[in-house]
């Protein structure tokens, strides 16, 4: 069965030249050059990935998103942001929205071909599970609340992703370029000590008041992972 690829670009050449792409690998491409039929076309398609432009007329593709990432049908929809606006401010605001990769113009089409393949295959593995348990903790995905037993624990939207991570894959070492790639995405510089800092934060945020044992494992020289030896 073809994936449904919905493509939001205003820039008929590289529409043309997307879906030509695209269609060359076996994906179904629906084209739309504006926001409001975006908008529309999300909602009674239901595409499995959008590649979405950000300055489109109408509406920005930085709306779109949100009311995506708003709607309890539609939040689970992979999004690819394909702009021309370089500005780390601007790739920062995407993600804090809900962009799952930022890819600047201009673009190569096999990477943008290879990135949507990875998503997609992500998104089959995770299969978007609502919520993810480990021992005491729990991560609502639907709601993007944590709880640590009985306990409510309050995390910025790094951290929230950081947990998330983890807890798809419980024992798993993460080295920080891993972390950087999956939480901010390799189109970003950040430095690897700011995944020592976020990691510091939500190992604090879990850890407040009265627990048994830190689930954050430190592992010298590799990385972080949850503690498969957590009880």
């Amino acid at each position: 069965m073809k994936h449904k690829i919905l493509l939001v670009e205003d820039d008929k050449d590289i529409q043309e030249i997307i879906e030509y792409n695209f269609s060359k690998e076996g994906y179904e491409v629906t084209k739309c050059s504006d926001g409001e039929s975006a908008i529309d076309l999300v909602r009674h398609e239901t595409p499995d990935l959008v590649i979405l432009d950000w300055m489109l007329p109408n509406l920005s593709g930085s709306e779109i998103l949100r009311q995506i990432r708003s709607s309890k049908k539609l939040k689970k929809i992979p999004v690819i942001m394909l702009t021309a606006r370089t500005e780390e401010s601007d790739k920062l605001r995407a993600f804090d929205t809900g962009a799952d990769d930022y890819i600047t113009k201009p673009f190569s089409n096999s990477e943008l071909i290879a990135r949507t393949k990875a998503l997609l295959r992500r998104v089959s593995e995770d299969s978007f599970t609502d919520t993810l348990n480990f021992h005491d903790i729990e991560l609502n995905r639907d709601n993007k609340r944590v709880f640590r037993g009985k306990k409510e624990i309050k995390l910025g939207p790094v951290e929230f992703k950081l947990l998330e991570v983890f807890l798809m894959r419980p024992g798993q070492v993460f080295n920080r370029e891993q972390l950087l790639d999956k939480v901010w995405g390799n189109q970003i510089y950040v430095e690897e000590r700011t995944v020592d800092v976020h990691v510091g934060r939500l190992r604090r945020a879990l850890n407040r008041g009265k627990v048994k044992k830190d689930p954050i494992r430190t592992v010298r020289s590799a990385g972080y992972s949850l503690n498969e030896n957590y009880s």
